[in-house]
């Protein structure tokens, strides 16, 4: 508004007659009601425009002219304006209104030091190194990033099975019962909802691609491309602030300590602006967050610890405006009360379209990316795993290594094959980047295979404490100096990564869990002939021999064992890479990493009996699911085969089944889509019993044909039949 319309000359109205100053007050005011209409209808009319999204501009050039008196009578009104939305409870509208704010800071050290804050974070997260931390050639982060797969719901309950046995429920999981986002949407409210969002959590299992997607949600803020509501973006990590443990903060000033500059911008509070903290990896968090006895916190300016700071910032008490993401691995989410939550998402990974189109993201040879397709597909556990971002990764470096090498070689099939492959390649990486080898050297020099023991030492003693990051007390525990850590990690770039930064300590993990899994592995089959010692039977006693080997059969049953006693299938994935190491044909692949002890065929017959053994007792779904996995890396398919040769020929007949035959039927059809998105229950018989047995398949499935079967129903429990309703069924 100009403001020579607001300007009246002055007067002395000192002579004036009573009537000639009525008159002219009510002009006056008649030109002030005027005034202020024009300067309302006019702030409404931007207003309207910025929570819209039609206005651009706004936090640019839109207040480059004016003076702080100007911009504090903007201010004024717009407060007015958010105390009448919230008495019309527009709760959702006043705080997209509360956004606009970013108007008012156009021009001051506060939106300067945003625009610096954005292209900090611009540069810090728009490269990535695909699998490792600092090695490799750096790609933009919008070249290789394929959508993910996220779901909202899900509540806080912990779920403590074993994450790849998480993704193989999740993969036959009905997706009707759930509701797809993207990330743009992380925030976005459901039709309906009484109230904002302002703490999400999102869970998914180690090298889903939580930390990428906080990259990418970040990197759009940056470039101006989505969350625009936001004023100001702060991602932080569980790592680092672990390392803050004992020292005292602020919310201003530890906000300033991982990003500078802040309090010269004069931000000495964040209550007039739209803050956004991204709190990632709560499962690698080593604080006290005790929420239940910690003192309340208000002030953003009174120093206290990180973890008081965090408690209250995630209960709301110490700056309620702001919004917080929080990720985490699932068994970590109880560490948040379900309270401080308003929304729980899932990362899922990759959908199978999505891994097909991160296949060709990687690779321009169609015939190569078809080939890779075409064999994920036909090999059950490969095809699960790919759900898994970091696992596509893993699978696209050996598979397309070896169709460029060894072209006729027969591609493996299980995960014990990919994971040597892979440790392979390292090696070989190793010897042309240090050790000035040929590329086709498939030598181990004593110092490698001195890094890979001692890897596999720390890989198993951490997994026996489910720990994935390790600090320098964790190594000097497991015998392993920071230095030597350094060097494996140099060497070895993508299987062992150092992390640090200017305000964290070092920190150690391998790439991921199943790479962890993997060395363990190699670590206690490796110590079982050379040192003839069980690690996993607690007493390090000498082993007997046949024939001169040690027997491994021992071995393999102490390992059965172990994982079905486990209570959350930590040991399942490592259960089935110790079986895949008895076989010689992946002992030839480690030669000169790994002893070979023969083909010892007697020994491998007694470990399959064990475990059908074992598929004949009162098992979970899930731990006869991860028995048949192992079966499938020692190569014996016979239980299988037997009961689809029944269903080929039409001649199964569930009442004569064994308990192992009835896990390998439920296994088969758990495994197949046809299965899954129509299941005929009326091919089995009408029994409690078969009902019971295949309650796990009805569960997973889209739609079930069944027969009447009130007397089932009748003489099931409701805790059987938890999960399973009238959409189900058909």
């Amino acid at each position: 508004m100009d403001d020579d319309t607001l300007c009246i000359t002055e007067r002395n109205t000192d002579d004036w007659s009573r009537p000639s100053l009525i008159t002219f007050n009510v002009f006056v005011f008649q030109l002030l009601e005027d005034n202020i209409i024009s300067f309302v209808k006019a702030e409404l009319k931007h207003m309207h425009k910025i929570v819209d999204g039609d206005d651009p501009e706004c936090s640019e050039s839109q207040m480059e002219g004016e003076d702080e008196e100007q911009r504090r009578s903007r201010e004024a009104f717009l407060n007015i304006t958010l105390y009448f939305l919230k008495r019309m409870k527009q709760e959702e509208l006043a705080e997209r209104l509360q956004s606009s704010k970013i108007c008012l800071h156009s021009g001051t050290k506060a939106h300067q030091y945003k625009r610096e804050l954005k292209s900090k974070l611009k540069k810090k997260f728009q490269c990535v190194s695909e699998g490792v931390a600092k090695a490799g050639s750096p790609t933009l982060l919008k070249e290789i990033y394929t959508e993910l797969y996220i779901t909202e719901g899900g509540g806080g309950e912990v779920n403590q099975e074993h994450e790849v046995i998480q993704i193989e429920t999740a993969s036959r999981r009905s997706d009707t019962a759930e509701r797809a986002i993207t990330l743009e949407e992380i925030f976005k409210p459901r039709p309906g909802r009484p109230r904002p969002i302002r703490t999400v959590m999102t869970k998914g299992v180690a090298g889903i691609g939580k930390t990428l997607l906080t990259h990418k949600f970040t990197v759009d803020w940056a470039e101006d491309k989505a969350q625009q509501e936001v004023y100001f973006t702060f991602p932080l990590t569980f790592r680092e602030l672990n390392v803050l443990r004992g020292r005292s903060f602020s919310l201003v000033g530890l906000v300033d300590h991982f990003f500078s500059k802040s309090k010269e911008a004069g931000i000495c509070s964040f209550q007039d602006f739209l803050v956004l903290f991204i709190l990632d990896g709560l499962d690698e968090c080593r604080l006290s967050l005790d929420f239940l006895s910690t003192q309340t916190l208000t002030d953003v300016s009174e120093s206290t610890s990180v973890e008081v700071l965090l408690i209250n910032l995630i209960r709301g008490e110490l700056l309620p405006s702001a919004r917080l993401w929080i990720t985490t691995r699932p068994a970590a989410a109880n560490q948040i009360p379900p309270e401080c939550v308003d929304m729980v998402t899932e990362v899922r990974g990759f959908t199978d379209p999505q891994k097909e189109e991160y296949f060709r993201r990687r690779s321009t040879d169609e015939e190569q990316v078809s080939r890779i397709m075409s064999h994920i597909r036909t090999c059950r556990s490969l095809h699960i795993m790919c759900h898994i971002p970091l696992f596509c990764w893993i699978t696209a470096t050996v598979l397309e290594d070896l169709l460029k090498s060894r072209e006729k070689e027969e591609l493996p099939r299980t995960l014990t094959q990919i994971y040597s492959h892979y440790v392979v390649l390292q090696n070989k990486v190793k010897m042309v980047k240090f050790d000035g080898g040929a590329a086709t050297d498939q030598h181990w020099s004593p110092q490698s295979r001195e890094m890979m023991e001692s890897l596999g030492k720390l890989a198993f003693e951490q997994l026996q404490k489910g720990k994935l990051i390790f600090y320098d007390s964790d190594l000097t525990e497991c015998g392993m100096d920071l230095r030597a850590a350094s060097v494996c990690s140099g060497v070895f770039t993508q299987v062992f990564r150092e992390e640090s930064s200017l305000y964290q300590d070092k920190v150690f993990t391998f790439i991921h869990l199943s790479l962890q899994e993997f060395l363990a592995a190699l670590h206690v089959h490796q110590t079982f002939i050379s040192s003839k010692v069980n690690l996993l039977d607690h007493k390090p006693l000498n082993l007997p021999y046949s024939g001169g080997q040690p027997d491994f059969n021992l071995l393999h049953q102490s390992a059965v064992d172990e994982a079905l006693r486990s209570p959350n299938g930590h040991l399942d994935l490592f259960l089935r890479f110790l079986l895949g190491l008895s076989l010689l044909t992946n002992q030839r692949l480690l030669q000169g990493l790994l002893t070979q002890t023969g083909s010892d065929s007697q020994t491998n017959q007694r470990t399959v009996k064990y475990i059908k053994e074992k598929l004949s007792e009162s098992l979970s779904t899930e731990r006869s699911i991860n028995l048949f996995h192992c079966l499938n890396e020692v190569n014996d398919h016979s239980l299988l085969e037997q009961i689809q040769r029944y269903m080929n020929s039409g001649s199964l007949s569930t009442e004569k089944l064994s308990p192992a035959q009835w896990s390998a039927l439920v296994f088969i059809l758990l495994s197949s889509q046809e299965h899954l998105d129509v299941f005929d229950l009326k091919r089995f018989s009408p029994s409690e019993e078969a009902f019971l047995k295949l309650l796990p398949v009805i569960k997973a499935s889209k739609k079930v044909k069944y027969v009447t079967l009130e007397h089932v129903f009748n003489s099931v429990t409701d805790k059987h039949l938890y999960g399973f309703s009238d959409s189900s069924s058909g």
